[in-house]
């Protein structure tokens, strides 16, 4: 709910960062922080009358942000939804509770009357593509074996099967959803298609139920029912049955799933199916952040099987994750190894090489692109021949090294790059405005920063020499990229206090006399100082919470 009030429109005002106060901070912390720019902005501390104006509105807009903090209803709903979580139509007529969690649970409400009314424009088109490729002809070739076949010329690469698969949702109110979807296959010159109609309804926050309705030219009609149930916060069952009806007969199946948390990370499932294919099925997957594991069991007609799949992930921006599995059977040996990374926002690539018994050696190409899925299944040789395996495993390794560095990153960066430029024309409005609000502050922090600095020179304690926040561009390799900084002397000046400096970790950009000069783009703060008639120079970044004066950032490595 959160992400669907951030599209609509981004919040510029961070009332913690406005306040320089913890998101964490106690009512006392920020009525001290409240009083100290309420001193400092007051109107009647300033004759000018352009002063007295701009003063006001900074006044005005500290007063707001404390108002909202330190309310705790207004709070717990400033932390969750933001600045537009208050202004919500509907909040302004809703009785006010007693907790943070009755007004929570008031404001969801209201949310929900706002998500009905958007309900009629939302879909979730969902969709497939499957392309076989027979490619033995790489490594399986009969020209040495048989006088009357052709010699020389380029292996026969073919397209041997497809598929394709797509559906959409067309929500009917909050809790019934139809869903359409169809798909059509070919195989080796035959092939078939099949539509299908499914109405689901929520009964309860326990449970949903929906009813199938199906059609196609290889299995007739289907009638099918499927139910959802939470027995307890940790076990839930669900059940399926469905009547196929053909030129045989009709064919009956049943299906059930009894699945159970066994702890935070961790689910077991029982599965029992009756029909065409009938099998039991037990498996254990335990989900964490870095790993998946999956071992599952199943006794059944035609297949019998044990299978162990492991799955790590990486805790790198491009989500990389490399998986493993064999699964064992009636049918054979099957062992799979590979990898999957994030090559864009919205798409990921993934390759997996599958090494069986009797059913050779196979290539799986995948890529997700949103709600698009493109899958390639490559079969290289019915044998299991080491020079199969190498191509298939180094093959998709360089041809991706070589996309990544000759499409996939110049893609990219351009990509960001439209958007930065596109978000900062947007924002420009915005820039000015914030940019006018700090000139301003800072011209009211003059006769403050005066006295401060008076206080600190006759103690020796801190002094703020120069500082500048915005990016900076410290690498050889970005050299033709401009610096954007602004300067934030005065106003980092002005929040010293006995010699002390802290700053929380929300973005510097809130401060008062600060903006953000590079909307979209990693920033810092510099800062050259003199504590003790000492030399400092610290870099911090943008998020990162500050305390000065600290002895590591002396220049000349001495003693404070």
């Amino acid at each position: 709910m959160a992400a669907a009030l951030g599209e609509d429109e981004i919040d510029n005002d961070d009332y913690y960062s406005l306040l320089n106060a913890r998101r964490e901070a106690t009512q006392e912390e920020l009525k001290a922080s409240y009083r100290r720019l309420c001193m400092l902005y007051h109107p009647d501390k300033h004759r000018d009358a352009e002063l007295k104006r701009q003063a006001e509105q900074l006044f005005n807009l500290v007063h707001q942000a404390y108002e909202v903090l330190s309310d705790p209803q207004s709070r717990a709903i400033y932390d969750i939804y933001g600045k537009k979580g208050l202004e919500v139509e509907g909040w302004e007529v809703v009785e006010r509770k007693r907790t943070p969690a009755e007004i929570r649970e008031e404001f969801e409400r209201l949310q929900r009357e706002r998500d009905e009314r958007r309900l009629q424009q939302r879909t979730n088109p969902k969709g497939t593509i499957s392309v076989g490729v027979d490619a033995t002809d790489l490594f399986d070739r009969y020209e040495e074996e048989y006088e009357d076949a052709p010699s020389g010329g380029f292996p026969q690469i073919e397209i041997n099967r497809m598929h394709i698969s797509q559906s959409i949702e067309a929500p009917l109110t909050t809790s019934d959803t139809a869903v359409l979807s169809g798909s059509l296959s070919t195989h080796n010159g035959n092939g078939g298609g099949s539509i299908n109609l499914t109405l689901r309804r929520v009964t309860s926050a326990k449970g949903w139920g929906e009813v199938e309705l199906g059609g196609g030219d290889t299995h007739g009609p289907l009638l099918g029912m499927k139910l959802f149930r939470n027995l307890t916060p940790r076990c839930f069952v669900t059940g399926q049955c469905g009547l196929q009806f053909s030129s045989r007969g009709v064919r009956p199946g049943v299906t059930t799933v009894l699945a159970r948390h066994l702890d935070k990370n961790t689910m077991g499932y029982l599965q029992w199916r009756w029909g065409t294919q009938s099998a039991m099925n037990t498996s254990v997957v335990r989900d964490t952040k870095t790993s998946h594991f999956t071992f599952a069991l199943q006794l059944g007609v035609p297949h019998s099987f044990m299978m162990m799949s492991y799955q790590y992930k990486f805790q790198d921006e491009d989500q990389t994750k490399i998986k493993g599995s064999v699964k064992s059977g009636f049918f054979g040996t099957v062992v799979e190894y590979g990898a999957e990374r994030k090559i864009s926002r919205h798409s990921v690539l993934g390759a997996t090489v599958s090494i069986g018994v009797p059913q050779g050696v196979s290539l799986k190409i995948k890529l997700n692109r949103a709600s698009q899925t493109y899958f390639f299944p490559i079969h290289l040789t019915d044998q299991l021949l080491p020079s199969a395996v190498f191509y298939a495993t180094v093959g998709p390794v360089v041809f991706y090294l070589a996309m990544q560095r000759l499409i996939i990153i110049p893609y990219v960066r351009a990509q960001k790059e439209e958007e930065l430029e596109k978000q900062q024309e947007n924002a420009a409005s915005e820039i000015a405005r914030k940019r006018q609000e700090a000139e301003t502050a800072v011209l009211l922090m003059q006769e403050s920063v005066r006295r401060i600095i008076e206080a600190e020179e006759s103690k020796m304690g801190l002094i703020i020499l120069n500082a500048w926040y915005g990016k900076f561009v410290t690498d050889n390799s970005r050299r033709h990229e401009k610096a954007k900084v602004i300067d934030v002397t005065v106003p980092l000046q002005c929040l010293v206090k006995d010699s002390k400096l802290i700053l929380t970790e929300t973005s510097k950009a809130g401060l008062p006399g600060f903006y953000d000069p590079c909307v979209g783009e990693e920033k810092g703060l510099k800062l050259l100082y003199q504590f003790r008639g000492v030399m400092h120079q610290v870099l911090s970044g943008d998020t990162e919470p500050l305390r000065i004066p600290k002895q590591s950032h002396r220049i000349d490595g001495g003693e404070t």
